[in-house]
């Protein structure tokens, strides 16, 4: 769809994506609104030729809702929320957040279709570290796919042997217990923060997309995958999604 030919908008994002739904915030200006649903869009459109999958991927098939200027926490610029299954970003600092907090909802919504006895809540990041009490797919034998998406979690959670823990996993261990928090190693956002970087890598043109897992002061620490550990989780992902897309097409 060319910028040129259609007004974008919010209306027009909800129905070429599917969204369930996207939601304004009652402070939001019209101004704000337009310039939002702009970027959204550029940034969707990236996220898509990243992934090399369709709009129903994006969507979640139409399961998805968004939420912009609404909902926030404190000092929180973005964030999912599973029992709504809403992707929210703040009105002045989600820019760059939506990769990140996109992840949350397709590792989210992949938990119960992964993993058989889940709960809606779980994340299959989450258990995929407890597989070994779980069964994958719904079948005698995971679905190839299935495999495909162990196989990152596999890259960002343990070392290329697979007997250890990975080094994005040690600092981010090391990250809470320095700040007495548990966070930056909980799998969901090692994974979440995993994605953001191989979407970065390819380079896509939106900073609203994402931004910062090469030179802000997390990917200096390294919260982010580094050197060949970011290769190996980069070339994970896209023999993920690149099965993915041509399936959903």
């Amino acid at each position: 769809m060319s910028f040129n030919q259609t007004p974008i908008n919010f209306v027009m994002i909800r129905r070429q994506f599917d969204f369930r739904g996207i939601e304004m915030g009652r402070w939001v200006t019209t101004e704000e609104r337009d310039r939002a649903a702009v970027n959204f869009y550029r940034a969707l459109e990236d996220l898509m030729s990243v992934l090399q999958g369709p709009e129903v991927l994006i969507s979640l098939r139409g399961t998805l809702g968004l939420q912009y200027g609404k909902g926030g926490r404190p000092g929180v610029a973005a964030h999912y929320v599973p029992a709504t299954r809403q992707l929210s970003l703040a009105k002045n600092a989600g820019a760059g957040s939506l990769a990140h907090e996109w992840f949350h909802a397709f590792d989210h919504y992949m938990g119960e279709k992964m993993f058989l006895h889940v709960s809606t809540v779980h994340f299959a990041s989450v258990c995929w570290l407890k597989s070994a009490q779980l069964q994958l797919s719904r079948n005698k034998q995971p679905h190839p796919l299935s495999l495909l998406l162990a196989e990152c979690f596999k890259a960002i959670m343990l070392n290329e042997q697979g007997d250890e823990p990975s080094d994005m996993f040690q600092i981010s261990r090391l990250t809470d217990q320095k700040l007495k928090v548990i966070y930056y190693a909980k799998p969901e956002e090692m994974a979440a923060r995993a994605f953001e970087a191989f979407v970065e890598d390819a380079k896509p043109t939106s900073s609203f997309l994402v931004k910062g897992t090469r030179y802000s002061e997390e990917a200096k620490v390294g919260l982010y995958p580094q050197g060949e550990q970011r290769l190996r989780i980069n070339q994970a992902f896209h023999n993920y999604f690149s099965l993915l897309g041509r399936a959903l097409s």
